[in-house]
């Protein structure tokens, strides 16, 4: 290592990192794990990142054995998986590849690196009435490069999909230490790409070839949700409607296993400045599907949840809540009065639901708020008995209509900040983003959360529960004592448990957080051995000496896992 150290030292622009408080740094994400690298490179530029490529692959050669050198790029560390993580050399993008290089209003396009903050990005954009709409629960603190790897989705993701349908080109440094740019090709243009002799015209050949032989068996595999961040997309990459093949389908979700992206061009949306909220709290959850499906006849632009854990937790913390929404402790404790007093009573709902409707002025978001609100109050759901089949009840709810910006931003604060709530100001438990990410259709709510539940409930837990119920994907985030040895065995116990229950209803284990060290192991079960045996052929054209990203998304194991879990005894 010594001498790759020097080499890289003389060569880059960058920093070249060994000491030990950058390394601790880089050894840990949001996940549960700890995996300490032997190098970090901050890369200062994109010459800086192909001299880096070319210079390990060659220290690689000259080994001629395993354990060789790999790049795992990493950039805010907010990943829940573990997918920054590697014991070999981490590329840190955050310190330099950090420019927005234009926000195009007349094209409603951006283009960017990789490390650049959203919140950044955001106040960029906005300034153009623009959004990348994306968004994820931690936009204040993720990177854009960090959710295109994820393909991350958020609230806003009901009306405008994840961050796939943004991305209009890449740049990517590949295995032989050049840089290529990838974007939407016409049949015509997908030719020529092939007839390149050169590792790109390899990489399109048989990327296509791989796809068209294996069409039917690729599309059988897609899960049937409406999103999905498991593996490799492989169904999105060839568009037969359109006649386009587009390879940054593919590599948006890779988690850098297939190159490390240096530029990312966006398309951009103008989004909606007024709206309002509509609140449902539930008592029970049975008639959940029905009341989803009856919310989304009215096409909310984001229709989210939380549970009554989450409800407490942001009652317990609201000293917090309020730091965090910068409104001073009196005007904030009016707004919360409702909260406070059904934890004093009892009357805590099950679940919260938040509808969220906008429109070009507040008038026109309100009326449509208002009008879900009156329908729901009418709704009535079949209860059919033997005596009266024809039997209809009203599902045990209460419904309101915000009436100010700052209560939308209440309820908003308590979604979005649960989890960095808990990570933050829980004495002696640590939040375990395990069983965090799944996904399955919203009409079998009712019957899957009472089955997911009981399984939580078999052990000691505190757990919180919040999600887009408008999509069925829920984050499930427990509470753990890592210093107890029976933590080890709770998580594997009740990862394969929920994970089992996932796969049972045909649902996905990840919609937007990605398959990282936690889930990589899971991916042959939800998938089956073919697919699993192409995503090993898509890693294996790209990057034949597994020189990116090793263990995520091939060749992850769950004894790796459980053995670099961030506990006293794997220290």
């Amino acid at each position: 290592m010594d001498a790759l150290t020097e080499k890289l030292t003389e060569t880059l622009q960058g920093d070249v990192a060994s000491d030990a408080a950058t390394l601790d740094e880089a050894s840990r994400d949001a996940s549960l794990f700890r995996v300490r690298p032997k190098l970090v490179i901050f890369p200062k530029n994109t010459e800086d990142v192909k001299n880096l490529v070319r210079i390990v692959t060659e220290a690689n050669h000259g080994i001629g054995k395993r354990p060789h050198f790999s790049l795992t790029a990493r950039a805010a560390g907010t990943d829940m998986t573990g997918g920054p993580l590697t014991e070999s050399i981490v590329v840190s993008f955050t310190r330099y590849f950090n420019h927005i290089k234009s926000v195009d209003m007349s094209a409603d396009t951006a283009v960017v690196e990789p490390g650049v903050y959203y919140r950044d990005f955001d106040k960029a954009t906005f300034k153009k009435g623009l959004i990348l709409p994306s968004y994820t629960a931690s936009r204040d603190l993720n990177t854009v490069g960090g959710m295109v790897a994820n393909n991350s989705g958020g609230e806003k993701n009901l009306n405008y999909g994840k961050t796939e349908r943004y991305i209009l080109e890449l740049k990517m440094v590949l295995r032989d230490g050049n840089e290529y740019v990838f974007k939407r090709l016409t049949v015509p243009e997908l030719e020529e790409k092939k007839k390149l002799q050169t590792i790109e015209g390899g990489i399109y050949r048989e990327i296509a070839e791989l796809i068209e032989k294996n069409s039917s068996i690729i599309a059988a595999a897609k899960p049937q949700v409406s999103k999905n961040s498991a593996g490799y997309y492989l169904w999105n990459v060839v568009d037969r409607d359109n006649k386009t093949f587009d390879m940054t389908k593919l590599l948006v979700g890779s988690q850098g296993t297939l190159g490390l992206i240096t530029e990312i061009k966006f398309g951009l949306v103008e989004p909606r400045t007024h709206s309002r909220m509509l609140v449902i709290f539930l008592k029970d959850m049975k008639n959940l599907g029905e009341i989803t499906k009856h919310l989304l006849t009215f096409k909310p632009e984001s229709l989210e949840s939380y549970d009554d854990h989450t409800f407490k937790l942001a009652v317990k913390l609201f000293p917090q809540m309020v730091k965090k929404m910068g409104m001073n402790v009196f005007a904030l404790g009016l707004k919360f009065m409702p909260e406070f007093w059904a934890v004093l009573t009892g009357g805590i709902p099950k679940l919260v639901i938040l509808a969220e409707f906008t429109g070009e002025t507040d008038e026109d978001a309100y009326r449509q708020a208002i009008r879900a609100q009156k329908e729901l109050d009418d709704l009535t759901i079949a209860s059919p008995t033997l005596a009266n089949p024809d039997k209809r009840v009203k599902p045990q709810l209460k419904a309101k209509v915000t009436t100010s910006s700052a209560e939308v931003q209440k309820y908003w604060t308590i979604r979005r900040e649960s989890f960095n709530m808990l990570r933050q100001h829980v004495k002696e438990l640590r939040t375990a983003p395990f069983i965090d990410d799944f996904v399955v259709r919203p009409d079998i709510l009712p019957e899957f959360l009472p089955k997911l539940y009981a399984i939580l409930d078999q052990y000691n837990i505190t757990y919180t529960i919040a999600g887009h119920v408008g999509d069925g994907n829920f984050h499930i985030i427990p509470l753990m004592d890592f210093a107890k040895p029976e933590t080890t065995k709770i998580i594997s116990d009740l990862g394969h448990k929920v994970y089992n229950l996932i796969i049972q209803y045909k649902g996905s284990i990840t919609g937007e957080h990605n398959d990282g060290i936690i889930r990589t192991p899971f991916l042959e079960e939800m998938y089956g051995p073919k697919i699993i045996e192409l995503f090993a052929k898509v890693k294996k054209i790209f990057d034949p000496d597994t020189i990116f990203n090793p263990g995520k998304k091939v060749g992850g194991t769950w004894d790796y896992a459980m053995k670099h879990l961030d506990t006293p005894e794997n220290k």
